[in-house]
């Protein structure tokens, strides 16, 4: 088991956190342009659909995003989508569009500056893509306490949040909350930043630590092990990248440690701990909507269309569990064990292993 102190920082007090964290993004940062490192900096190219969209979104949303990457996967039409640490409406708003008149999309945030700016342009976007009426909602909450704002268990598709987990206090609660409101099959996919070690508990007292996501990020082997308790026992990684102290007097506090944006992809299936074999074999259909050459399930799987491709037992039970089940086919199941799968840095076709972990 984890300590507590580990992933939860108790020594600090956590509405003390949650108030630094609303003075930060409320009243210190009024643009982008004020933040002091590259912590909340996208790590990946925006596809040229979600930019298609990005610029018919009011430029006040625009201007007041602070995420660290673009955690938006594919195939959204109809789902419900929650998007916590929505801030401004930027995400939520993309993923308005993305899941359409069918879908619906619920902001949550603890800034209540920032969901303002959210809320009063609701019927701009909604007039943007066509919408009779809006279908995000936005509410102020604790991201930890989801049942406190009536999100049902098993009631969401797909989570995504945009470099905000690390500010919260009670991360293991988060998590267990993102869990609870998953459907089976569900999706979880964010970016946040993450360390290289575990972080003195002080630093959260320094609020441009805080705010620019750093003193609460998580040691990356924490969060694979609080995953672990929490049933998910294979979070893929997606990207990665460094993240720069570009501000001096940042680095002097901080840069004993190293710091990484990562974006996960984890599913709410009863998975195995390790990347068995079952000879199993998984065909991309190249029937989702803005990927018909390729789909990446996360850094090194990379799916070519119709070229079948050996997959570990996770892997075939993420593809076929999930929303992704119609654009895969699957042969094999899991009568037949070979051992553990044997993993490799890239994708292959069928007569070579295929990369799992």
């Amino acid at each position: 088991m984890i300590e507590t102190a580990k992933t939860d920082h108790p020594c600090a007090d956590d509405a003390l956190v949650r108030a630094s964290v609303r003075d930060y993004y409320g009243e210190t940062l009024k643009s982008s342009g004020d933040l002091r490192t590259t912590a909340c900096c996208s790590i990946e190219a925006m596809p040229e659909h979600l930019r298609a969209i990005l610029a018919r979104l009011h430029p006040e949303v625009r201007d007041r995003f602070y995420g660290c990457g673009s955690p938006l996967p594919p195939a959204l039409h109809g789902m419900t989508v929650l998007d916590l640490g929505s801030g401004s409406g930027r995400d939520a708003y993309l993923l308005s569009s993305l899941v359409g008149e069918s879908g619906q999309v619920i902001g949550i945030d603890m800034t209540a500056q920032q969901l303002e700016v959210a809320q009063r342009h609701r019927e701009f976007h909604a007039q943007a893509f066509g919408h009779a009426q809006s279908n995000v909602s936005f509410h102020l909450g604790d991201l930890a306490d989801l049942a406190a704002l009536g999100i049902a268990d098993a009631s969401v598709d797909v989570v995504v949040s945009n470099c905000v987990l690390n500010l919260v206090p009670d991360k293991r609660r988060a998590f267990a909350e993102i869990m609870r409101v998953l459907k089976p099959g569900g999706e979880l996919y964010f970016s946040d930043v993450y360390s290289d070690r575990r972080l003195p508990r002080e630093l959260l007292a320094d609020p441009v630590l805080l705010g620019e996501c750093l003193a609460g990020a998580l040691y990356v082997e924490d969060f694979r092990r609080l995953m672990g308790e929490l049933g998910v026992a294979d979070a893929r990684v997606c990207a990665r990248s460094p993240i720069e102290l570009t501000d001096a007097a940042i680095e002097r506090k901080i840069g004993f440690a190293r710091f990484e944006s990562i974006t996960w992809r984890a599913f709410k299936l009863p998975l195995e701990d390790r990347c068995e074999d079952y000879g199993q074999v998984a065909t991309y259909l190249g029937s989702i909507e803005q990927h018909p050459h390729r789909f990446a399930l996360d850094d090194h799987h990379l799916f070519e269309c119709e070229r079948p491709m050996l997959v570990c037992g996770n892997t075939a039970d993420m593809l076929a569990g999930s929303r992704y089940a119609a654009h895969f086919r699957i042969d094999g199941d899991k009568r037949r064990h070979h051992g553990l799968f044997d993993c490799a840095p890239a994708a292959a076709a069928v007569g070579a292993a295929a990369a799992c972990c």
